[in-house]
């Protein structure tokens, strides 16, 4: 692990997204919650709060970090169900594996919930939007 003793403790917050393509009956199935496994949205939200919180556990030399807030929306978006997650904390190292986390895990529990209505779906686009605190600063991707 990156030895981070020496840094300041200073707010930090990241935002990552992704996206679970679908078709167009699969996504109002979710949308209207009338899917076999149940509230698809709800689960993933919960899910994805989870795999925040254990991002740790599930990824060699991440530092464990006391979150303060993690935040995970789902909404339907032309291809499918967009995931974002914006996590924070008040640590030495940042939180964009945290938010990575949420979001990649909230995908596959849609993919989960989904997949015996159809078998076509997929995740893409996972990526960071935006991070801020510590001493690199405010970083933001063009669509941040």
């Amino acid at each position: 692990m990156v030895d981070v003793t020496g840094k300041p403790s200073t707010a930090r917050e990241a935002t990552a997204a992704g996206l679970v393509v679908m078709a167009a009956e699969t996504k109002a199935l979710v949308m209207e919650g009338r899917l076999n496994k149940g509230d698809a949205l709800e689960v993933a939200r919960i899910a994805g709060v989870m795999a925040a919180k254990r991002t740790s556990d599930l990824i060699p030399l991440c530092h464990p970090l006391p979150l303060g807030a993690v935040d995970v929306e789902l909404a339907p978006v032309d291809r499918g169900i967009e995931v974002r997650a914006t996590v924070k904390t008040t640590e030495r190292t940042g939180v964009e594996m945290e938010a990575l986390t949420a979001v990649t895990v909230a995908a596959l529990t849609v993919y989960d919930m989904v997949k015996s209505t159809e078998r076509r779906v997929q995740i893409t686009d996972i990526r960071l939007l935006r991070k801020s605190g510590g001493r690199s600063g405010t970083w933001s991707s063009p669509e941040g």
